[in-house]
């Protein structure tokens, strides 16, 4: 079944030229794990509040469940938890009380509405922070409260907005287990942005990429890898005042000073390192294609 179609997309900003999203189409299934990988400005947040009925679309269409987002707010709002990524809605509430009152306003007994709280509490492991007022939580932990406030009330959808920002190692992982464990057992479908498409590959099952407001690729991450699978990534780290020499025809990103990546045909690794002047190297890496080298080949495309 269809959760979401969406047709011809488009949002341009009043006082603006370029859409920020350009006829962007595309479907997403129930219970699916869809991530939306691109740059900052590629039209990923945007894209999501259109989703979610916050912005208006300069033309296209959205369907939920069939039928236009626009002729049911209602459902949308009930069926759909949204984390974005800056919200003052439960600032003025302590972590309990924002997942309460979000699990009732869902439709949640009084009764169901405490248990749900005391269930996401412990999930999201807040228990110790329950009577804490959201304005006083850490950047981690307020993140943590707002994926929370995204699943009260158990909704089919979840659409999270950079739900890993701020992270540590260790909440990263419990949110990536959390996850997994809800759209495995309860058939959550998942939307989600994010810029780590190393964490990503290990979730979702299908991915689109944005680029300039454009969707350049969509698929099953095995699929669109098939695409760089004769790609090799070679890193580079050297002292940034003192850059190697490479070959002119090299594709080169230059991620951060003193750190180089480079795309390689299978046939141009042996001529790279040989040609390499390791006095001018600290150290260099090479790695087979990932979701990440994936999301970069067709972000730096022309």
């Amino acid at each position: 079944m269809l959760i979401y179609d969406i047709q011809n997309l488009v949002k341009v900003y009043p006082g603006q030229s370029q859409p920020v999203n350009d006829r962007i189409t595309l479907q997403i299934h129930q219970g699916e794990l869809f991530g939306i990988l691109g740059d900052n400005g590629a039209g990923k947040s945007t894209l999501v509040r259109q989703m979610v009925n916050l912005l208006p679309s300069s033309s296209g269409t959205i369907a939920f469940l069939g039928k236009s987002i626009t002729t049911i707010p209602k459902i949308v709002q009930m069926n759909v938890g949204y984390m974005p990524q800056e919200s003052g809605a439960v600032k003025n509430l302590t972590i309990a009380e924002s997942l309460y009152f979000t699990a009732h306003l869902r439709g949640m007994s009084r009764r169901e509405a405490g248990e749900e709280r005391d269930r996401l509490l412990h999930q999201w492991k807040m228990t110790e922070w329950r009577h804490q007022p959201a304005a006083r939580l850490s950047g981690g932990q307020l993140r943590l409260l707002r994926l929370a406030v995204a699943m009260a009330g158990s909704p089919p959808v979840l659409i999270l907005d950079e739900p890993t920002n701020d992270l540590d190692p260790q909440r990263r992982k419990l949110v990536w287990d959390n996850l997994r464990q809800l759209n495995r057992e309860q058939g959550t479908t998942i939307i989600l942005i994010t810029h780590d498409a190393i964490e990503a590959e290990k979730a979702i099952q299908r991915v689109g990429i944005l680029r300039a407001g454009k969707l350049v690729a969509i698929g099953r991450p095995s699929d669109l890898k098939q695409q760089v699978d004769r790609m090799l990534r070679l890193e580079l780290f050297f002292e940034p005042d003192r850059p190697p020499i490479l070959p002119p025809n090299l594709v080169c990103d230059r991620h951060a000073p003193g750190h180089w990546r480079i795309f390689l045909e299978w046939d141009q690794v042996e001529q790279t390192l040989n040609g390499l002047d390791l006095k001018q190297v600290d150290d260099f890496r090479l790695y087979s294609a990932t979701l990440e080298d994936l999301y970069l080949h067709y972000a730096t495309q022309p």
